[in-house]
């Protein structure tokens, strides 16, 4: 059953994936934000000494901003949020594969000397760092704990949507569109929810006469591939180990209505992380800010294990 399941769900593209994203490029330097505790607060936990957070696709640091100064307050520990490569404020490049996402990451914790943090990823950001906890040059010492907020190590075909939004993004910037609202009436069309169009908005600004999009959507749209893809080999079968695995504490959040995490993928989630947990809260794909008060006891319940 097991190597059925896999067959069905990575086996399309989980060859492509191994073969193609053997090396990474050179790290970039990612724009963050980091929230720090009051001094004379005493930190929570015992055995994580910071958190670390990756948006997903289409995001940035800010839309982690209120849970982030949340969850300082509640955890007492340092908390900084990323800007992924391509997104927000961090440089651009023309790849995307999650080696060169986690190479960023690793280079984060380098630059700032960071050790024994949980690690926070969202989406396309949980990829990067399941990625990221299975690279055979992470120090021991670099995680104290993982956490995937719905997101798996499976490869496979992007979500269509996301091509979707891409397209209507470069269009608006011909458009050269003079307001926020012409933007949005534009991105109805192929989007009809209006909480998607406003978080998609947030990559939205003026430029002189005109407002475009921050991100260099074009070079997104060329990586959509990559984002589908995982670098790290499945198991072949039953009686086979993947290519790499993390033996930490690991937690995948799934959304209750959202397909990412579901009965097929959970076994190749226990495949790369033989210690993981499983919490599923009542909400849809971003269940951080659809549930922020379930999602922080979540994180501390795992956490204080």
């Amino acid at each position: 059953m097991f190597l059925e399941t896999l067959q069905r769900v990575i086996a399309p593209t989980a060859s492509r994936a191994f073969s193609t994203a053997r090396t990474a490029l050179k790290p970039l330097e990612l724009a963050h934000e980091v929230f720090e505790p009051s001094p004379s607060d005493r930190p929570m936990f015992q055995k994580t000494s910071a958190l670390v957070i990756c948006h997903g696709l289409y995001g940035s640091k800010q839309n982690w901003r209120s849970l982030a100064k949340a969850m300082v307050k509640e955890f007492a520990l340092p908390i900084y949020t990323l800007d992924m490569r391509n997104h927000g404020s961090s440089p651009h490049a023309d790849t995307m594969t999650y080696l060169d996402m986690a190479s960023d990451i690793e280079k984060f914790f380098s630059d700032k000397q960071l050790s024994n943090v949980t690690l926070i990823g969202h989406s396309m950001g949980g990829k990067v760092a399941q990625t990221m906890a299975l690279s055979p040059r992470l120090p021991s010492h670099a995680l104290s704990h993982l956490i995937s907020v719905d997101m798996t190590p499976a490869a496979g075909p992007i979500s269509p949507e996301f091509m979707r939004y891409a397209k209507c993004m470069v269009e608006i910037n011909k458009e050269q569109v003079q307001s926020r609202s012409e933007a949005d009436k534009m991105l109805k069309e192929i989007e009809p929810n209006l909480s998607v169009r406003q978080f998609l908005l947030t990559n939205l600004e003026r430029q002189g006469e005109t407002m475009q999009f921050r991100i260099p959507v074009e070079k997104i749209m060329h990586a959509l591939q990559e984002i589908g893809e995982f670098p790290y080999a499945p198991p072949v079968d039953d009686h086979s180990a993947p290519e790499r695995l993390w033996n930490g504490p690991t937690l995948f959040v799934k959304g209750e209505r959202s397909k990412y995490i579901n009965r097929h993928n959970i076994p190749l989630c226990k495949a790369y992380f033989p210690s993981m947990q499983l919490k599923v809260l009542p909400t849809g794909h971003w269940c951080q800010s659809e549930a922020p008060g379930a999602f922080i006891d979540t994180v501390k319940a795992f956490l204080l294990q």
